[in-house]
């Protein structure tokens, strides 16, 4: 059984265990226990009968066949390309996403407060903890207090935080490609259509980066510390701009450091 692999990254190598995943997705259940943002109706799982066919197997069926109504923009763990805001019929996450692992730093930031009340992750805060010479492919970014209640959070109409546009801005002239975040968008909820930060990451329409891709409404528990990781991006093949995905995370040990190099496990800060 593989309990050890590596990965050279910029000429260093870390090792990682592909048995130990942090999964940094919430799940979907049918019901009201979702996360859920921009009016999206709930998440829907129905039994299919057809003739005499209950899709069952508790009301008697042979086996379950169900269909799910889902908004991947608004249930859950989404990830998305420029297609969402380009009437590019190209423009889908299928075609956009065509590698599935990527190095990835975990940083986490506590969003500042505004004049108008709004609350904004800056992008000095943030970017002082990268190392300009040293960027990752991926950047997640956790916003604290990391509370628990995320997880199910309804954030249609409470104007959640959202990113400053600069630091869509660094990401994008950085080449760090793609951006993963707890929160229900990296722009405000609403705007009026401008989508700042949205069109900062992808360069959009001037210079589009048709690969980068953001992740929303991911959860990274505490006990994950900020660092190095391996992300494995898991979505579905729909011919869609969207959507639902699940992010995993391996943590990575930089070889050839001893102890200064490993990556481990406390709680995190509130």
């Amino acid at each position: 059984m593989l309990s050890s692999a590596t990965i050279t990254f910029r000429d260093r190598t870390y090792q990682y265990n592909p048995l130990q995943p942090l999964d940094i997705s919430l799940p979907l259940r049918s019901g009201l226990e979702n996360v859920n943002c921009f009016w999206a109706e709930p998440v829907q799982v129905e039994t299919i009968t057809v003739g005499d066919f209950v899709g069952s197997v508790a009301q008697g069926g042979s086996t379950n066949y169900q269909r799910v109504h889902l908004t991947p923009h608004g249930n859950g763990t989404h990830t998305e390309c420029y297609g969402h805001i380009s009437p590019d019929p190209a423009a889908t996450l299928d075609q956009c996403l065509t590698r599935f692992l990527f190095v990835a730093q975990l940083v986490s930031a506590t969003p500042r407060s505004q004049e108008n009340g709004d609350l904004i992750v800056s992008a000095d805060d943030v970017i002082a903890q990268l190392e300009e010479g040293n960027l990752p492919e991926a950047l997640v970014l956790r916003t604290l207090p990391n509370l628990e209640s995320k997880r199910t959070a309804q954030y249609s109409g409470s104007n959640p935080p959202y990113l400053e546009p600069a630091l869509a801005e660094y990401l994008a002239r950085h080449g760090i490609e793609h951006l993963l975040l707890d929160l229900p968008s990296v722009d405000r909820e609403e705007d009026g259509g401008a989508l700042l930060a949205h069109h900062a990451f992808w360069q959009y329409p001037e210079n589009t980066r048709t690969h980068a891709t953001i992740t929303e409404l991911i959860y990274v528990p505490d006990a994950v510390v900020d660092g190095w990781y391996l992300l494995q991006q898991q979505v579905t093949g729909l011919v869609l701009d969207a959507s639902p995905s699940k992010p995993v995370l391996y943590a990575l040990e930089l070889m050839g450091l001893g102890n200064e190099g490993k990556v481990s496990f406390v709680e995190a800060p509130h």
